[in-house]
């Protein structure tokens, strides 16, 4: 069959043939039809990724778009490498499946999946958002936070507030519910006394940048020793587009309410993933999500893979 294949974490996958699967037992073979290209796609294929598979040559690629063998149109969560999405055919547990509905097109279904468990699983699985709390959404202006803003709202938040570096992107963001907006570029000074102001009644941070931005984060809800103890704040970790790693001083943590997790594979089980994601394609197929993207075939796949994230998600078609 013919697919994106790794056969070096230093290269882009190339278009190649590859050998079909085989599914096991429990499993069906899914004719994909599109699969989108995000940063946890490229981490794993670069062995960067705490989920990259370790043994080359391997098929690229965890969710997208396909039939299956009783003709159902859906999107899955497949199987480990070496048979990824990027390919003709993969395979998967009709357990990770969803039934798509007609409303939702292949391309912007495949495109709704990465940033949709980076959103809606982290919001539902993770920070449990409730109707009426607030929402900061560190790094709003990628695809995953554009999707983050929207579904806060769509979830029952009062306010949402969005951060991002670029000026102009940052102003497209009311378009899609955002409250208010914090530019990154200030000075580390003007930036925390930003932080400190907008996190008062904060109740879920979304983080998709870590880095220096979070750190200052940290340092603007530090706390005096109230007595009455300080606002607790859900900190939800999830990209690291500035930095893998931060400096976090234990008095952030001992003077303040911030609880800190993690919202990725692993953090959340499939079952989990699956019925967050069911919820996200219901109300795309309802009243529609906000998602911009580029949909290039499979055979332009090694061309395609260095083109950095602009706010718009590419999907290959098969």
């Amino acid at each position: 069959m013919n697919a994106a294949v790794v056969e070096s974490f230093e290269k882009p996958p190339r278009y190649a043939s590859f050998r079909e699967p085989i599914a096991d037992a429990g499993e069906v073979l899914v004719h994909v039809r599109a699969a989108a290209l995000s940063n946890l796609v490229k981490g794993q294929a670069s062995g960067r990724h705490y989920s990259s598979n370790t043994e080359l040559p391997f098929v690229p690629g965890n969710d997208g778009v396909g039939t299956l063998p009783d003709g159902q149109r859906v999107y899955f969560i497949g199987r480990p490498a070496p048979f990824g999405t990027m390919a003709e055919w993969s395979v998967v547990s009709p357990r990770r499946t969803i039934q798509l509905a007609d409303a939702v097109d292949d391309v912007t279904a495949a495109a709704l999946g990465n940033p949709g468990l980076a959103s809606w699983g982290a919001l539902l699985g993770r920070a449990r958002l409730q109707p009426g709390e607030s929402v900061l959404v560190n790094g709003a202006t990628g695809v995953a936070g554009q999707q983050a803003i929207q579904v806060a709202k769509v979830l029952g938040a009062r306010r949402v507030i969005a951060t991002g570096r670029d000026e102009g992107a940052l102003e497209k963001l009311h378009a899609l519910g955002a409250d208010e907006t914090i530019w990154l570029r200030q000075s580390d000074e003007a930036l925390t006394r930003s932080f400190r102001a907008a996190l008062a009644g904060v109740d879920v941070v979304l983080d998709y940048l870590c880095g220096p931005s979070a750190e200052l984060i940290f340092a603007a809800v530090r706390g005096h020793g109230a007595p009455e103890g300080e606002h607790r704040i859900r900190y939800v970790q999830i990209g690291s587009i500035s930095g893998d790693s931060i400096s976090l001083k234990a008095e952030w943590l001992r003077s303040s309410g911030l609880e800190l997790m993690g919202s990725g594979l692993g953090s959340l089980s499939a079952a989990a993933i699956v019925e967050s994601l069911r919820r996200m394609y219901d109300v795309a197929a309802t009243t529609g999500l906000k998602i911009e993207t580029e949909a290039i075939p499979l055979a332009d796949v090694e061309a395609a893979w260095g083109r950095g994230e602009s706010g718009r998600r590419t999907v290959f078609t098969m």
